[in-house]
């Protein structure tokens, strides 16, 4: 009898110290339970990250992303500019790019490099062409600071020419992640030189203005620049 209500006590207390060790010991939830975040266009996910270290830039600077404008000169007669920053110091203007490899080139070379698997167009060159559309609706300030900024993702790795990295030089390439920190040391240095004409508040507002007055948002508009700049890129590849 003793036995048999002794048996009875432990299996009414397994239940019991099962639970408790079901509450000591829960389960992890580890990130690899977490959804990913996936963009719902190509680079969408990159350009937030752009506009994230934009929005660290110091009060008084401006900017605008996805600026697109007339631009006879281009052969799908418009210019698309990823973002363009107004600061005190000049115009910064960015061309971001979203690859994965060793991105090879120098300011000279008409193509570079993605991991030596295909070709690009020198982004600098691509930018030169932003900067002269932009300046075209800037008659007053032809004279300004206009410096080429182009930012990968930290998927790439650069072997560019090394002027390229250096602050002192008007073109430079970044990785996204430290964008906001090369604008904020430029415009430091730009100041240091105290050679340039310094762009007041109502200039800043002027630019950001003249801009935002001349950038297309019509969709049809856009989306035929965007079905254009496809087919030009699609021949230069085949008669490459």
């Amino acid at each position: 009898m003793l036995k048999k209500l002794t048996s009875m006590f432990k299996s009414s207390e397994a239940p019991k110290k099962n639970q408790a060790q079901a509450k000591s010991n829960p389960k992890p939830s580890g990130s690899s339970t977490k959804p990913k975040v996936q963009p719902t266009r190509i680079g969408e996910l990159g350009e937030h990250k752009i506009n994230i270290q934009l929005d660290q830039l110091p009060k008084g600077c401006k900017y605008l992303s996805d600026l697109l404008v007339t631009n006879p000169k281009s052969r799908t007669g418009y210019s698309q500019i990823d973002h363009v920053v107004i600061t005190p110091q000049g115009l910064f203007v960015i061309e971001t790019k979203n690859y994965n490899g060793e991105i090879k080139g120098t300011r000279e070379d008409k193509s570079w490099t993605v991991s030596n698997r295909f070709k690009m167009y020198n982004p600098f060159m691509q930018n030169y062409g932003h900067i002269q559309a932009i300046k075209s609706y800037l008659s007053d300030y032809q004279g300004s600071r206009y410096i080429s900024l182009v930012s990968f993702t930290m998927r790439c790795r650069f072997s560019v020419d090394p002027e390229l990295r250096k602050i002192q030089s008007d073109e430079l390439i970044v990785y996204d992640v430290e964008l906001s920190e090369y604008i904020q040391r430029k415009m430091n240095r730009i100041q240091a030189e105290k050679a340039d004409m310094v762009l007041t508040d109502s200039d800043i507002q002027k630019i950001y203005q003249a801009l935002s007055d001349a950038n297309i948002t019509d969709p049809k508009i856009r989306a035929e620049h965007v079905e254009k700049a496809g087919s030009v890129g699609k021949k230069k590849r085949v008669t490459r």
